[in-house]
């Protein structure tokens, strides 16, 4: 290999890009940010926030710096999804995609487009747009990893107040999973986990009878997508 060409290979090599999942509930529903691509390939086309690694990055340094740079948002903690690299995924080369997720509430995250992005928002994952590349499998694949992390963690209850109802809670787990659970066996799992206490607060709306007031034993605790 020549002395002033280090990075030359005699063979075909790939790049590597990295895509950002993020989800948040916002009014009742999961939702997603995408950005709308200011450029070629798939010009105008909504998008997973990423791009291409440089030379000398870490690929999480990589994920969060195109995040920062598309969306305006920053300080998200990551976790590595999975690689994507099926042949014909990018039509400009030979490109392989290492994927991150995260959720967050939609308070902490302050968007703005910006870099190569024409425009960054928000999407219920049940109504999403046509999406350039495969970033629907990417999607997908981020989705199904973050309903199996609910049955193990506690990253749901970043999104519960300081004193909560168990049904508030219950309805934050039916937003991420998508779908209704018994009261029954909801509670019966949630006390399981032993992360929550009661207080001596109670709660009433219209007629109904009051609430049980709960709250987290060690809010410092409380898990993020690691």
């Amino acid at each position: 290999m020549p002395d002033d060409l280090p990075y030359c290979y005699a063979y075909p090599h790939p790049a590597v890009t990295t895509d950002v999942v993020l989800f948040t509930i916002d009014d009742s529903r999961l939702k997603l940010l995408l950005i709308s691509r200011a450029s070629e390939p798939f010009a105008g086309q909504w998008a997973l926030p990423g791009g291409f690694l440089e030379i000398d990055e870490d690929l999480k340094d990589g994920a969060l710096r195109e995040l920062r740079e598309e969306t305006g948002v920053s300080g998200i903690y990551l976790e590595q999804l999975r690689s994507f690299g099926r042949p014909g995924r990018d039509p400009r080369e030979r490109v392989i995609s290492v994927a991150y997720y995260a959720l967050a509430p939609c308070e902490r995250l302050t968007v703005r487009a910006a870099s190569d992005a024409a425009e960054a928002s928000w999407f219920p994952v049940a109504d999403l747009p046509a999406l350039a590349f495969d970033h629907a499998q990417i999607i997908q694949a981020a989705h199904e990893r973050l309903v199996a992390k609910l049955d193990y963690s506690t990253i749901a209850f970043q999104f519960m107040p300081e004193r909560f109802t168990l049904s508030e809670l219950q309805q934050v787990y039916e937003i991420l999973l998508d779908a209704e659970l018994d009261k029954r066996n909801f509670r019966k799992w949630a006390r399981a986990l032993e992360q929550i206490e009661e207080t001596d607060e109670q709660r009433r709306r219209g007629s109904h009878r009051p609430a049980r007031l709960y709250r987290l034993k060690r809010p410092d605790r409380i898990e993020f997508i690691k």
